[in-house]
């Protein structure tokens, strides 16, 4: 079958066909990791242009492996065109690198990876020139008072981390173009599975890949999608001559991971759902954020735009103080402390009174909270093992 008509099949279907096919030198059936650094020069290479990233040429500038996730992905988030880096971090400093200069003014959701609370609130302002608004982007009105006349890019979240707000995607697309700036989507929380930014009015579509879509934990990498015209730009500006390329090999790990996306998914998806609700039932526990949950403040808005489910990572708060918060991880058995989400284990981290964000988030927030990722394990043991865990100091 044709690449060229991948795009009108289910998207399970394209998880396991886009960016794949039959090697021509082999006859392998799986395109394999090519690990290259250089390519082949024509007859006469004086007129290659050495910043190009149109063809093979020398892998930072692009290489084989990251071609064909490029494809892929790019199918499943809805859109023209990808490029993929390094890792998530990566994608949005090339992302904000590329699109923006001194003097445009920028609005960002008040809940953000910290990367993009430094890049934008610190560093591209400090260095660069460039104006930036810290918005809480649940609050379409607070989006509309914050737009100025230089106002390039509005930037969010949703869902965001570590908090699990929703902002209204579809709405701020249509505000963000009614003033003729463009709108990025951080999708990582969600995936591409469950949610689809460019399908709902976004101009960018950025993933972290060493979460979700990869899914083992081995490998990292982040992706761009939107249009070629400006996906060229950030090619151009920020892959070849800022070098952030993903290796061939965790371009070739996270191809292979993302075929199983829309199963993994849907596991994660129901056991979040489960833990969330068992965790609503538990005395010692102050507060559940998850967007799946019916009392979440902005559950509507998320069963408008997530189609598939609510994704697995959820936060919440304890009725204790700062060391019995150190205490209940160290009972869990199965749940493993560490950062990071998307994995097929479940993990835990505390996030303690001290973040520098920390007057940006909800006040339920401020005493210290759980930031969960919930794994594909089996649900009734995730959940047993927060029992045990909680039982322990007397939290159940």
């Amino acid at each position: 079958m044709s690449n060229k008509n991948y795009e009108n099949l289910g998207f399970l279907t394209r998880s396991v066909h886009t960016g794949n096919g039959v090697d021509k030198e082999t006859g392998a059936i799986q395109k394999p990791l090519t690990l290259a650094n250089s390519y082949e020069l024509p007859y006469d290479p004086s007129e290659v242009n050495w910043s190009s990233a149109d063809k093979n040429l020398y892998t930072r500038n692009g290489g084989t492996n990251q071609q064909y996730l490029q494809e892929k992905i790019a199918s499943l988030e809805g859109g023209e065109d990808c490029v993929i880096l390094a890792s998530g971090v990566a994608a949005l400093s090339g992302l904000f690198f590329a699109m923006l200069k001194s003097g445009d003014h920028v609005i960002f959701s008040s809940i953000t990876y910290i990367a993009v609370y430094r890049l934008l609130n610190e560093l591209f302002k400090n260095k660069f020139g460039v104006e930036t608004t810290i918005v809480n982007t649940s609050d379409l009105e607070a989006v509309k008072k914050a737009i100025r006349p230089n106002t390039k890019l509005i930037h969010i979240e949703s869902p965001g981390n570590p908090t699990l707000s929703i902002s209204d995607i579809e709405e701020i697309a249509k505000i963000a173009h009614e003033n003729n700036a463009l709108l990025s989507v951080d999708n990582t929380f969600a995936s591409p599975f469950n949610q689809r930014p460019i399908e709902l009015g976004a101009d960018f579509a950025v993933e972290s890949l060493t979460k979700y879509i990869n899914g083992h934990g081995d490998a990292m990498g982040g992706a761009i999608v939107g249009k070629k015209k400006y996906l060229d730009i950030v090619r151009a500006e920020s892959q070849v001559n800022l070098g952030a390329t993903i290796s061939p090999f965790n371009a070739w790990l996270i191809m292979r991971g993302s075929v199983t996306l829309p199963l993994r998914m849907r596991q994660h998806n129901k056991n979040a759902l489960e833990v969330a609700k068992f965790l609503k039932t538990v005395k010692g526990v102050s507060f559940v954020a998850y967007p799946g949950l019916e009392d979440h403040p902005n559950h509507d808005i998320a069963v408008k735009q997530m189609e598939n489910g609510f994704g697995g990572v959820l936060s919440f708060g304890l009725k204790a103080d700062h060391d019995t918060y150190n205490r209940v991880v160290s009972h869990l058995q199965l749940i493993t402390s560490a950062v990071s989400l998307g994995h097929d284990e479940s993990l835990i981290v505390f996030l303690g009174e001290n973040d520098e964000r920390q007057y940006l988030y909800p006040e339920e927030f401020h005493n210290g909270f759980f930031r969960l990722s919930v794994g594909i394990e089996d649900t009734e043991d995730i959940i047993a093992d927060l029992k045990q865990a909680l039982e322990k100091e007397n939290l159940l």
